[in-house]
């Protein structure tokens, strides 16, 4: 299980304009809900979210966030970011609770050169980055590490065959295609005329327009 560390301030203002001033102050609006407890308005240090998401993946670290002088165990479930300058411009974190479930995003790290790469020039074709789990927050995987050095031409490896920790589910489909190796593109090669052949006639030109009646009649002679 990943962790990190991060501060939070209590925010008592709501409202559009109110987020905006954090904003301008360098800020970021935040919110942390979780099982039994109010939802509180917070506002984070941008410098330091920004730090912090640099390092991490977001989606499977448990963020140990200090408010006030109090430690929550938080997950962030969303990370709002401005359409155009994709700055971020609010956080939603989830406050664990010992000995209930969550579900989780945890990205796929592929090792090892496919034997189908490696002795027949194939392509493999990465076709899912990460995996959806369920299970304590306390066994959250920091990544699922898939090894694809036996991968030959033409097989895949699917998420039926992925072996994780005791106490982790999967929940994408067992037949879910994680990668899988192809073959190389084939070259096309133009045909060359055998030595010694007659070039072909240059093709005529077809004709586009509709005769005028005097070239029907010149033709007729």
């Amino acid at each position: 299980m990943a962790t990190a560390s991060l501060s939070a301030t209590v925010r008592d203002n709501v409202g559009t304009g109110f987020a905006r001033k954090v904003r301008q102050a360098g800020n970021i609006p935040a919110i942390i809900y979780g099982h039994g407890r109010e939802p509180q308005k917070l506002s984070l240090v941008a410098r330091d979210v920004d730090r912090l998401l640099g390092t991490i993946s977001a989606a499977s670290t448990v963020i140990e966030l200090s408010v006030d002088g109090t430690t929550a165990r938080t997950l962030i479930r969303e990370v709002q970011r401005h359409p155009v300058k994709r700055n971020i411009i609010h956080i939603d974190f989830q406050q664990l609770v010992a000995g209930e479930k969550v579900t989780v995003s945890v990205r796929i790290r592929f090792t090892g050169t496919a034997d189908g790469v490696r002795n027949s020039g194939g392509i493999l074709a990465e076709t899912m980055h990460e995996l959806s789990v369920r299970c304590d927050p306390s066994l959250i995987p920091d990544h699922v590490e898939v090894d694809v050095t036996p991968l030959t031409i033409g097989h895949s490896i699917h998420v039926r065959d992925l072996t994780l920790p005791a106490g982790v589910q999967i929940l994408d489909d067992a037949g879910a295609t994680v990668c899988v190796c192809t073959a190389p593109a084939a070259a096309i090669e133009e045909p060359v005329a055998a030595e010694g052949a007659a070039p072909e006639a240059a093709a005529e030109p077809e004709l586009i327009r509709k005769p005028k009646p005097e070239e029907e009649e010149e033709e007729a002679k």
